[in-house]
């Protein structure tokens, strides 16, 4: 989903209500279904999944291009996979890769199927898939690292996608970090938004829809999405059967909250746009909280969706670093919430 240059961010909260345009169109066409995207070329004889140099390797033939930050004393203290947004891609993480790398911290992110340089590009892989891919580089990543803790990071979709796959089987890992995660379910929607998606999603699942124009602000960093706006690998325009896919990840990850029982930093910005507080503060809710809390709640105060990549964005890769090298000692940011709920008001 696409904004002005300075805008160039997957624009969920506001982009929905394009859909009511397709609805007029769609009454005069003939009926289609959402696509999904086919499976590699191995899918009927798979194997299992591996780790190129560039790439992972999926159990069905799948390449998702991966990219990785490394210690340069190659001696790392913890390892990190993270899993970018909705038509974002793995170079989201550059910022984030470089400076907990220089911490000690091997972090590896890919292109999620779909996105960035994948096959089949703008089109829905499907929650499972995206789930099944999360599991074999968590467990390549694991691999490559044996004996060191294993984290998992998500940011917007890719938190959605960790939620998600948590409710099926905790991750392996030794706790995970959700960045303004993407749990805009529909129970949290107008009618005139989830209606007209559907109808759009199922009569012209191809229409492309664009956030050109809409008033959202997903960071301060105007460089920064600027440069978005000239990356030809950041999707600009969403079919609209892949926004009606998202939003289905984003119902089973709402619904997936309370069973979300590991260790985990929940991080949000005070000026998200993109995420509706109402959402957030559902989910915080709903976190399991019974004696001791498994989690913790940070809320930066002038911080916005895209908060890895905000002006202050080294501030809150601090707070992930020094979360995953010494877990019960205080943020350093000091953003962090003694009553979460109370603080997302």
């Amino acid at each position: 989903m696409t904004a002005p240059p300075t805008r160039s961010v997957p624009a969920l909260r506001r982009l929905l209500g394009i859909a009511v345009l397709a609805v007029g169109i769609a009454t005069a066409i003939p009926a289609c279904a959402p696509r999904l995207q086919p499976p590699g070329p191995l899918a009927a004889t798979p194997m299992p999944p591996r780790l190129a140099p560039d790439l992972i390797v999926a159990d069905d033939g799948a390449e998702l291009p991966l990219r990785r930050w490394l210690p340069a004393d190659d001696a790392p203290r913890a390892a990190l996979v993270a899993l970018h947004g909705f038509n974002d891609y793995s170079k989201a993480f550059e910022g984030l890769g470089r400076r907990l790398a220089a911490a000690g911290i091997a972090v590896y992110a890919w292109d999620q199927r779909g996105f960035g340089a994948t096959a089949h590009r703008g089109v829905w892989a499907g929650d499972d898939r995206l789930i099944a891919d999360l599991r074999a580089g968590l467990a390549l990543a694991g691999a490559s690292h044996p004996g060191l803790p294993l984290y998992v990071l998500g940011e917007s979709m890719g938190g959605a996608v960790i939620l998600a796959a948590w409710a099926k089987a905790a991750l392996p890992v030794a706790g995970a970090v959700l960045v303004g995660p993407a749990v805009w379910g529909r129970e949290t929607m107008p009618f005139w938004q989830t209606g007209p998606l559907w109808l759009a999603a199922h009569l012209v699942p191809w229409l492309p829809l664009s956030a050109s124009g809409l008033d959202i602000t997903p960071s301060d960093n105007i460089e920064m999405l600027r440069a978005l706006g000239r990356d030809p690998l950041v999707i600009k325009q969403s079919r609209v059967d892949a926004v009606w896919g998202v939003v289905g990840l984003m119902d089973r990850a709402l619904a997936a909250v309370p069973a979300f029982d590991g260790r985990s930093l929940v991080l949000w910005g005070r000026n998200d746009e993109i995420i509706p507080p109402v959402a957030a503060r559902i989910m915080v809710s709903r976190l399991p909280d019974t004696g001791k809390r498994p989690w913790r709640l940070a809320l930066y105060e002038n911080g916005y969706h895209m908060l890895l990549r905000d002006l202050g964005g080294n501030r809150v890769i601090d707070d992930i670093s020094a979360w995953i090298i010494r877990p019960d000692h205080p943020l350093p940011s000091g953003a962090e919430r003694a009553d979460p709920v109370a603080a997302l008001r």
